[in-house]
């Protein structure tokens, strides 16, 4: 006897239907599960013969094969147990096949029948009610989670009978969809009013924002970077729903989820000792790496030129398209990574260099300190910020602005392009490729002119004159204009340039 449902298996961080077969005829007693599963699958066999027999129910002593279609997609992970033992119940004559064909059924089993929750519930019940479903079942400690999609029935239970019971129950003895969680609470984040000085670092900070542009922070030990870094998610606008939901989706596959739905954007600060996997994704099956878990929000790096050169590449691709692909086998998973870079390094392995001759270090440390940083990299990066020393004035003086105040400017430019870029796939300046500038970014004719002469001048490359030009654009938005002028040009170029050894130059 045969008997199907329907389960889903997570490609990247994509739900992909997966139809869950068994067959039960008489023969030698062996279960057989095909349909290029890994390891985890394979010992669904065990799990779920034990859960059967601990839940009460027969475990028939039969031939038993399970296929999992396609057959072609790989299947990870122990989320098939329920959806196995469903249908064996039910090609078993143990529970009525044709009401287990209208769900759809995630979870993993312990061996006394008791249902465990699997990573991924939000991006399963994100499928169920792309399919159209009737009703999805998960473990119960994931159902607030998968009640996150509206429009779908969610229904929790803590075991293998209480599954069984639920598929074949009318719709009216079954318990409501709880409503969904509010958005989980953070703790405040830090202030900018913490900050004294660095005007130019502070305006650098609220454009990153503003726009999502990628920031560079670079100065001796102790100037601040790190301080200024940490205090972005205080001034970065809310996730909307479609954002927070999309986040939610990552940490849950990531492993990183916690109750409630996203409030605040991302913040990821990875050590320099991460490999290159770890930072764009990979492993075997690939995970999301911290590109990903940043996606939406930030991604710091903090003391970049002690990360490994590999490494430091490897964000080129995610830098550029807002997704890495991962290829594995011949079979491609895409992960996204539309995240705002910031990150922050020394002039010099010894910090100082440019600082009075306070630097130690030989000149051929210098030049391989460069060479840490590639042109390419650095080419992709919009703001380029010299941080120093404050003064004793600046130190004992009040703050330049507070978080609170810096938001406000940030919201008020993002509505501005959210209403000038609402016909267009970009949310924000930063997101902006070449067809986009040329259709959203209007120069007045002196910027016009004075972006023609540097890009002659050989200042800028093709990428950088994009950059420069959205860069400027949220200036202007900052400042509640449609044009980009004059002004806001020379700060967006002023913005580009790096100082190496004390010396600005282009990037």
């Amino acid at each position: 006897m045969l008997a199907r449902v329907t389960t889903f298996a997570i490609e990247g961080v994509e739900p992909r239907t997966v139809l869950v077969e068994v067959d039960v005829r008489p023969g030698l007693p062996a279960f057989t599960i095909v349909g290029l599963g890994d390891t985890a699958v394979r010992e669904s066999r065990e799990r779920i013969r034990a859960a059967v027999l601990n839940s009460g129910l027969e475990f028939p002593q039969r031939r038993i094969t399970a296929n999992l279609a396609p057959a072609s997609m790989r299947k990870a992970g122990p989320g098939f147990d329920l959806a196995m033992a469903l249908a064996l119940l039910a090609a078993s004559g143990q529970l009525d096949g044709r009401a287990l064909a209208r769900a759809a059924v995630f979870g993993e089993l312990a061996l006394s029948g008791e249902l465990r929750g699997a990573p991924g519930a939000l991006a399963v019940a994100e499928g169920a009610a792309r399919e159209r479903v009737a009703r999805l079942i998960v473990p119960a400690d994931r159902v607030r989670e998968a009640g996150l999609v509206e429009g779908l029935q969610v229904i929790g239970v803590r075991s293998l009978g209480e599954a069984a019971a639920a598929v074949t129950a009318p719709d009216d003895a079954l318990p409501p969809t709880p409503p969904p969680p509010a958005r989980r609470r953070t703790g405040a984040s830090p202030d900018l009013a913490d900050v004294r000085g660095q005007p130019l670092a502070l305006l650098a900070l609220q454009i990153a924002a503003a726009g999502a542009h990628n920031l560079l922070l670079e100065g001796a030990p102790g100037t601040g970077k790190t301080m200024l870094a940490r205090r972005m998610p205080s001034i970065l606008p809310p996730l909307t729903r479609a954002e927070a939901i999309e986040v939610t989706r990552i940490q849950s596959i990531g492993g990183t989820y916690r109750d409630g739905l996203a409030e605040q954007r991302p913040f990821r600060a990875p050590h320099h000792t991460i490999s290159a996997a770890g930072l764009v994704g990979g492993g075997s099956p690939p995970r999301p790496g911290e590109a990903t878990l940043a996606h939406r929000g930030v991604l710091f790096m903090d003391e970049l030129s002690e990360f490994s050169r590999a490494t430091l590449e490897a964000l080129r691709q995610p830098l550029e398209d807002g997704r890495v692909t991962i290829v594995r086998g011949q079979h491609a998973l895409v992960f996204p990574t539309r995240f705002m870079l910031v990150a922050a390094t020394n002039p010099c392995p010894c910090g100082y260099a440019g600082l009075d001759g306070r630097c130690s270090c030989a000149p051929a440390d210098l030049r391989r300190h460069q060479r840490r940083l590639s042109g390419p990299l650095l080419d992709r990066l919009d703001l380029l910020v010299n941080v120093e020393r404050p003064t004793e004035a600046e130190l004992r003086a009040p703050a330049v602005i507070d978080s609170a105040a810096a938001q406000a400017r940030v919201a008020g430019a993002r509505e501005r392009q959210r209403h000038r870029l609402r016909e267009s796939d970009a949310r924000c300046n930063g997101e902006l490729d070449a067809a986009g500038v040329r259709r959203f970014v209007t120069l007045e004719p002196a910027a016009a002119r004075t972006l023609g002469d540097a890009y002659d001048a050989g200042v800028l490359s093709a990428r950088g004159r994009q950059r420069v030009l959205r860069v400027a654009q949220t200036l202007a938005d900052l400042d509640g204009r449609d044009r980009v002028g004059l002004d806001d040009l020379l700060t967006a170029l002023s913005l580009r340039q790096r100082s190496v050894a004390g010396e600005r130059v282009a990037a």
